[in-house]
């Protein structure tokens, strides 16, 4: 992956005021997916507006990760639905 895609996670949180622990967990809890290699560990800027949404969720409105994997799961389905309400909209139409 080309490095202009990426952002390295120390730098990612510096922007952000986080803690990289925290990104980590959300990693391991399969919300976001880091890249690692040799010389750091890295986020793609694809992510960046899910880790915003997750920063916002956990750090302001106290929600724990279980909380965030329940919200994601959720938030699939809905979108998974409206896919499928779309497409049944197209065949009647």
């Amino acid at each position: 992956m080309e490095a202009a895609n990426k952002i390295s996670i120390e730098q990612c949180c510096v922007y952000y005021n986080i803690e990289t622990s925290f990104v980590y967990k959300l990693d391991e809890h399969g919300l976001i997916e880091l890249i690692r290699s040799e010389e750091a560990v890295f986020i793609t800027f694809e992510q960046l507006s899910d880790l915003e949404k997750y920063r916002h969720l956990h750090y302001d409105l106290e929600i724990n990760l279980e909380g965030l994997e329940t919200i994601k799961h959720l938030l699939d389905q809905v979108h998974e639905l409206q896919k499928e309400v779309n497409k049944l909209k197209g065949e009647v139409g």
